[in-house]
């Protein structure tokens, strides 16, 4: 049986970059992908009408809600291609603990459908614990990962605009996209405040052509795929840069099953089953990365009985509250619409300002806004007029406003009641036993939630907009599609699953680089760390494999 230098389970954001350093650095990799290659001729939809559609982008009725539950609120005709089928892979949550979790299993994971936000963790995340006493410090500081971010942002291209902002540390920027005219004016009165910043949303996409891939040709349908490999994705930017090296070895259709272990309590490789035709089949490797997702990954390590005796092993999950929302209309000079700003593949960002200098007495952590002031070519304000007939078509063409939108992106403290374990009644469609999956939101959550919205309304009162909807109660847990921890790093064995870098306390030649090993959630979209983590990791796998240590 031959013998790989390393075996990289999982595709997605951090597989793609563990294949590439790893392969780049000499290692010969085999990565596990549960899924199948998408072609993106046929699998891609950007460019694609709703007339071309059979069911014109909305599907068959009920079809999407039945086999997709977890991600039926926002997949669609043009996009269930790159979801994973619920009744393949049921897991189980309590009747009033409603968790979503949002897989997808092909090659690139969900980098081909995600929301390519990308944004650096500061000191205020990597030592929340030392700054308000709840829960555990990261065991790296931001000076140590830096230099990874640096990397990663460089390779994979993002726009954005240095700022300045303690809370939000400035990265490798492409040039930034443009506000609107409408986001120009909420700006001067978010920043009249003195205490908050209103930027360009920082964004895996590219505004310049780079490393051999396209810039954004703005066609605004990323959420479909991107041929031209304008945003990052696995496919379009880190595999390629692994294939060209002719040391990576891809294999799709591979549903890792559990790590194996050796007498000496290293891992010796990996069992999977293939997808296509059932088959157990046993591949080894000197070192094993588990790059799944984090429930993945955290899943693996159960079936693998490793950790079992941890208490950090499936506990302190946490994921973002989505959808408290401001929502509103600014309104524009008169005359008809010059032209349209819905095409732009990017949105606004406020970062967390709560928390930072000062503490409110009422909760810890906090929250940062995304959003967007556009003027569609859909006039989404004409439902909220009144008239009818001539005048009212004149006036909702010549009073055309920006269609104004605040949502609060807030810390989910890490808890260990929110937990996940098997669930051995739970099987997927091959045999392999499920989650069940336990996570609520706290009263911190909610109270931050509070006040986030309340924060919002008034910013929008003050920019003038007409406000016609508001909401405080978050979405359930797994919705934000930012799950992390249960097999989180820290510096006590007892009380982590990985040490600083990212390695399985007692299984030294498994890592995991993934969403688990987060000790804490920050309030950014947390990709772009998982990456620069993996990075870091992978330079001392290689490191130690120079000083022959593995």
């Amino acid at each position: 049986m031959k013998t790989y230098d390393a075996i990289v389970v999982g595709s997605g954001a951090t597989g793609g970059w563990a294949a590439k350093q790893l392969c780049e650095g000499g290692f010969k990799v085999l990565m596990l992908e549960a899924g199948r290659q998408l072609d993106p001729a046929k699998d891609f939809n950007e460019h694609t009408w709703p007339y071309q559609m059979p069911f014109r982008g909305f599907g068959k009725p009920g079809d999407i809600e039945t086999r997709q539950r977890s991600v039926a609120r926002f997949a669609n005709e043009f996009t269930t291609q790159f979801f994973v089928n619920d009744a393949d892979l049921p897991y189980t949550t309590p009747a009033d603990k409603p968790f979503n979790w949002i897989r997808s299993r092909n090659v690139g994971g969900r980098t081909l459908a995600w929301g390519r936000q990308t944004y650096r963790l500061s000191n205020y995340d990597f030592k929340a614990a030392s700054h308000d006493g709840h829960g555990q410090d990261w065991p790296i500081r931001y000076e140590d990962l830096a230099p990874y971010y640096n990397i990663v942002e460089s390779f994979i291209g993002v726009s954005g605009r240095a700022e300045g902002y303690e809370a939000l540390p400035d990265g490798k920027f492409m040039p930034p996209m443009n506000f609107s005219c409408g986001e120009w004016k909420l700006k001067k009165v978010v920043e009249s405040y003195g205490d908050r910043i209103m930027t360009i949303g920082r964004a895996a996409i590219l505004t310049e052509r780079h490393e051999g891939r396209a810039a954004c040709h703005w066609c605004g349908h990323c959420g479909r795929g991107c041929m031209t490999g304008s945003y990052f994705s696995t496919p379009s930017s880190t595999l390629p840069a692994a294939v060209r090296t002719g040391r990576l070895t891809l294999q799709t259709n591979a549903i890792a099953h559990r790590i194996l272990l050796g007498k000496d309590g290293k891992a010796r490789g990996v069992e999977f089953i293939d997808g296509q035709t059932g088959k157990s089949i046993e591949v080894r490797a000197k070192v094993v990365m588990l790059n799944a997702s984090t429930l993945e990954s955290t899943r693996l390590l159960m079936l693998s009985k490793i950790g079992a005796s941890n208490e950090a092993l499936g506990k302190y999950l946490m994921d973002h509250t989505i959808d408290c929302r401001v929502l509103g209309f600014l309104p524009a000079a008169p005359g008809p619409i010059a032209e349209f700003d819905d095409n732009r593949a990017n949105g606004l960002y406020i970062p967390r300002f709560r928390n930072l200098k000062t503490k409110r007495p009422d909760y810890i952590r906090g929250w940062g806004y995304q959003g967007e002031a556009v003027r569609g070519m859909f006039p989404t304000h004409a439902l909220h007029r009144n008239g009818f007939g001539a005048d009212f078509k004149r006036s909702v063409r010549e009073e055309w406003p920006y269609s104004a939108r605040l949502w609060a992106f807030g810390e989910m403290l890490a808890r260990p009641e929110n937990r996940v374990s098997i669930d051995a009644t739970a099987k997927d469609r091959w045999g392999i036993p499920e989650l069940h999956i336990e996570c609520a939101h706290s009263d911190n959550e909610m109270k931050m939630m509070k006040d986030a919205v309340d924060t919002a309304h008034e910013m929008m009162e003050k920019a003038g907009a007409e406000i016609y909807e508001v909401n405080y109660t978050p979405r359930p847990p797994g919705t934000c599609v930012h799950e992390l921890g249960t097999a989180r790093m820290g510096t006590d064995p007892k009380t982590s699953v990985l040490n600083s870098f990212n390695q399985v306390w007692e299984v030294p030649n498994l890592f995991v680089t993934d969403g688990a090993a987060f000790p804490s959630s920050g309030c950014v979209n947390p990709t772009l760390t998982m990456m620069a983590l993996t990075v870091r990791t992978c330079e001392h796998i290689l490191d130690r494999a120079k000083r022959r240590e593995i």
